[in-house]
Order: C-alpha cells, then sequence, then structure tokens
C-alpha cells in the first residue's frame, strides 16, 4: 500500500489531516454526524505496549470506509475523526508522561490496545553498528539480566526494500525485559537505558536499521531526484550498478547451471545487489510518519566510506538526509543525535589521505551546520580488524548525553574538545578547542595523534602539549613553517585527547586542501 500521508507531513501535522475533519488545535466537543458503518483499521505500530510522546500533537491514523467517524479515548481525552478517501486521522493534545493506560479506537468496531504510555519516543537508525544486538555486546550478560523495565518498551522494524513508500509494518512494542532484549540494538539498550534513569519517564524506542546499508537507501526518492546532484550521482549512479549487477547476475546463474548439468563443485558466491536509493526509506521510515516522536539517533556512514569521493559525497548527502527526515516529519529542527564512525583498518604509520576521516570530518561539520545536531566520539572504542567493535555501552551513554543536553536542554557538558581556532607562533600553532569542561587531559602519556604539514601540503607527525585549560601547541622540528595542523587524521586515529568531563576529542584538520 502507497503512504498516503508522505508527502504532506513537510507541512505539518495540521496538514496531514489532508480534509479529514479533525481539530488541529482543540479536540471537539461533539463528533461529526455520520450514517457509515464500517470497521476501522490501524498500521501494526500502534498496539499493546506502545509508547505514545509527550507533549506533543500526537498523531492517531489508520483506514475506514468514506464517512464513517472513528472515536479515539485516551487518559480522559476524547476526539474523533472522519474517514476521507479511506483514511482518517485524529490528534491527541499534550499528553503527560505516565501510564500504563488504554487507548480506544472505535467504529462499527472496537480496538483496544493496553500497556501503553506516555513518554518519550526516539526512533534508532542507521547500519550495522546500530543494528548490533545487545546479546553481541561486550559483558552484556548482566546487563541482560537486569534489563526488567516497564518504563522502557521497544519497537523493531522489520527489514524492507520497496520501490515505492508504504503505510503500514508487521511490528509490535515489547517490554524491556531478559527475554525481550537480546536482540535489540544495544546502542539503542543502553541509550535508552542512561534516559529513563536521568529523566524518570517512559521511553520508547523504535529501531530501524539494516547493516551494510548507504545513506542515501535512507531518503526519500522525491527529495533526491529535486537535487540535482543527487539525480545525477545517486539515482543515475544507481542504474548503471543495478545494470552491471544484472549482467553479473545472469552470468552466475549460467555458471551454476553449468555446474550443476555437468556434476561439478560449485561455490561461486552470487554477486551483491546495490542498495537502491529510497528503497529502505519506503520500506522502514516512511511507515513511520507521522508517529510523534522526540528525535533521532543514528549510527551510519561505513558503507560511504568506500573512497574519498564517496566521502566528500557525505559532506553534502548527510546533512540532506536530516532535512529530508525534518521535512518528511514536518519537525524542522528535532534532534539528531549521530555516531561518529569508530577507528576501523590499519594503523597508519605515516600520515596520509583517509576517506574514512573525511566522513568523520563530514560527521563533525553537520553539528556545527544544522541546529539541535549532536555527535558521539567513539575514537576509544575501535577494533583495527573488526568494523564492529564490540564496546556498545559508552556509544549509548554518551549519545543519552547529548540528549539530555541538546532535547532537553540540561546544563551538562555532553561533547569531547572541538577545534574552535589556530594561530601560527614561529614553529608552533596554537590550537584552542570549545567543550573543556573544566580542562583538557592527555590520557595514557603524552599527546599523541597530531600531526602538521608546511606550503608544500605534506604532514608529519608532531609533538603536542596541553597549554592552559582550553589550548594545544604543536610543533614538528621537520615543518620549519607549519601552516595547517591534522588530528586523528587516519582510518584507524590513535590519539588520546579528552576534556575532564571524561569526553575524547573529535578528529579534525584545520586545513582544505584539495585531496
Amino acid at each position: 500500500m502507497i503512504h498516503d500521508y508522505r508527502k504532506l507531513t513537510a507541512l505539518g501535522v495540521a496538514l496531514l489531516l489532508a480534509g479529514c475533519n479533525t481539530p488541529t488545535k482543540q479536540p471537539a466537543l461533539t463528533p461529526p454526524v455520520s450514517t457509515v458503518q464500517s470497521e476501522v483499521r490501524v498500521p501494526h505500530m500502534f498496539g499493546d505496549n506502545m509508547v505514545l510522546q509527550e507533549g506533543a500533537t500526537t498523531a492517531i491514523w489508520g483506514w475506514a470506509e468514506d464517512g464513517a467517524v472513528v472515536t479515539v479515548k485516551f487518559c480522559g481525552e476524547t476526539v474523533w475523526a472522519q474517514a476521507k478517501d479511506g483514511k482518517w486521522m485524529a490528534q491527541l493534545h499534550n499528553l503527560t508522561p505516565g501510564g500504563p493506560d488504554t487507548l480506544t479506537i472505535s467504529a462499527a468496531n472496537t480496538l483496544q490496545f493496553t500497556n501503553v504510555l506516555v513518554g518519550e519516543v526516539w526512533v534508532a537508525g542507521g547500519q550495522s553498528n546500530m543494528e548490533f544486538p545487545l546479546k553481541n555486546s561486550f559483558e552484556a550478560a548482566d546487563d541482560i539480566a537486569a534489563a526488567t523495565n516497564s518504563m522502557i518498551h521497544f519497537m523493531k522494524v522489520p527489514h524492507t526494500r520497496l520501490n515505492a513508500p508504504t503505510n503500514d509494518i508487521r511490528a509490535n512494542w515489547k517490554e524491556s525485559s531478559p527475554e525481550t532484549v537480546s536482540g535489540i540494538s544495544a546502542v539503542a539498550f543502553y541509550f535508552a537505558r542512561d534516559l529513563q534513569a536521568k529523566l524518570k519517564v517512559p521511553i520508547g524506542v523504535i529501531e530501524s536499521d539494516w547493516g551494510g546499508t548507504s545513506a542515501e537507501s535512507w531518503m526519500d526518492y522525491n527529495y533526491l531526484n529535486a537535487n540535482p546532484r543527487w539525480e545525477s550521482e545517486v539515482i543515475k549512479e544507481w542504474t548503471v550498478e543495478e545494470s552491471h549487477y544484472q549482467h553479473s547476475l545472469e552470468s552466475f546463474r549460467q555458471k551454476k547451471r553449468v555446474a550443476q548439468e555437468s556434476g561439478a563443485e560449485f561455490t561461486n558466491r552470487p554477486p551483491r545487489q546495490p542498495w537502491k536509493p529510497a528503497e529502505l526509506y519506503n520500506g522502514m521510515i516512511a511507515p513511520l510518519i507521522p508517529y510523534s516522536m522526540k528525535g533521532v539517533i543514528w549510527y551510519q556512514g561505513e558503507n560511504n566510506a568506500g573512497s574519498l569521493e564517496r566521502a566528500e559525497q557525505y559532506h553534502q548527502l548527510f546533512p540532506d538526509l536530516i532535512r529530508d527526515w525534518r521535512s518528511q516529519w514536518g519537525e524542522r529542527d528535532f534532534p539528531f543525535l549521530l555516531v561518529q564512525l569508530a577507528p576501523f583498518m590499519d594503523i597508519q604509520k605515516e600520515p596520509r589521505e583517509s576517506a574514512w576521516a573525511s566522513l568523520r570530518e563530514a560527521q563533525l561539520k553537520s553539528t556545527q551546520s544544522l541546529p539541535n545536531v549532536g555527535m558521539a566520539v567513539i575514537t576509544d572504542v575501535g577494533l583495527e580488524h573488526n568494523v564492529h567493535p564490540t564496546k556498545k555501552k559508552p556509544v549509548g551513554q554518551r549519545l543519552a548525553l547529548a540528549a539530555l543536553a541538546i532535547a532537553y536542554h540540561q546544563p551538562i557538558e555532553y561533547s569531547g574538545p572541538i577545534y574552535k581556532t589556530m594561530r601560527k607562533e614561529g614553529m608552533h600553532i596554537v590550537l584552542t578547542f570549545d567543550h573543556v569542561d573544566g580542562g583538557l587531559e592527555a590520557r595514557d602519556g603524552d599527546l599523541k595523534g597530531f600531526a602538521v604539514a608546511g606550503p608544500d601540503e605534506k604532514f608529519h607527525w608532531a609533538l603536542a602539549n596541553i597549554q592552559g585549560t582550553d589550548k594545544v601547541v604543536v610543533y614538528c622540528p621537520e615543518v620549519r613553517n607549519p601552516v595547517a595542523v591534522r588530528y586523528g587524521w587516519a582510518n584507524y586515529p590513535v590519539v588520546n585527547l579528552w576534556n575532564k568531563a571524561g569526553l575524547p576529542a573529535s578528529p579534525f584538520r584545520t586545513d582544505d586542501f584539495a585531496k
């Protein structure tokens, strides 16, 4: 089924009603008049154990015959909607955190959903490091055993690739317990656990992720197609890749058939189909809209870091993904909290260009170019030969810190040191940082991970020392006329600059040298 509301969400919740006789500000005192008797249906994400967003205009929607009046009752509030073009939408207003309560939706039939909570709802998206299950996380056995918490609920969206947006998913909400959380995203689990402990209100997490996926597959097709760059570099490029894939697939099938007919062993693997732009948005994000939520946590980028060109593309593509989702939900600046890529692959003996470093820079810059975007830096938890570091607890904990500061305006430090300015003093460069929270510190010995370049744009490892509370002085005897500094600019950065809040500094560069 095509998602009927998707294109309207950018205009706001009021326009989502699309002609339905439902109030946009205050609940109607009396229901619309109708003689139509019709059964009412709702998407599967409405069900027992769901969490509704507090303090917002909360949309409840579904399907019924034209003219049918649908009654929605929850927490003492009764609202009505009249179906038009086969669909209806009602609105609940300014819900107060708490529960459990029962949500009742009725027309000719009655639907009742129990153990419904009101609290903070977050969407957890991305690829395999977000999908990484709690049961495989580092030392998670005790956390799973202690996972019983009636104030935390999860819903996991099934993997779905579609050529057009759908309006429903086969998923259901589950209360946190040792029996339900082992397959849940470890990052999402630790995020929800920390957030609930701090806010003392119910937390709902909608997990929608899939390993090995690219950012463009999570974006709306119309949004991509409206941008000439993405129409050329993403949509047309996929068409070429898909054609190559189909040829490779046919060749694979022919070779397999010949081997089977001759009785020969055939161990070749089939070619991997390229991700189609928008197909995961269609199947796994569109059906969530316009479910009211607080914000998004996001862990993705590895699949867009395969080359310097792809990483450079991410500098614009990733902010556009954030803009796209905000537009679709009709929320201009809901909190979007990302995880910067962990160290991976080779430890570099000499400074050089790195697609992974460039992509981390794209992630950092998104926090500086868009409002309410935060980032968890995890340079301390990478694995050189494994793209899936198992220490997910600090990842979720740092995302929760960002949420508390950005989404809930608590006066806490949520970020490690962020490069601010530089000035040259002879053969030295003095760097200043934001988010120092009482001062900078080097963990486990002298500062490392800094490199300096002169006008020839060739980088050399440098010595670095902390000066005062917010400065680092960088020096390299091989570079008599330094013009640029890089920190952690590598696939696998070996770095140790932190602040006294216990958070690591983001890798950065001061230059804009052409690659």
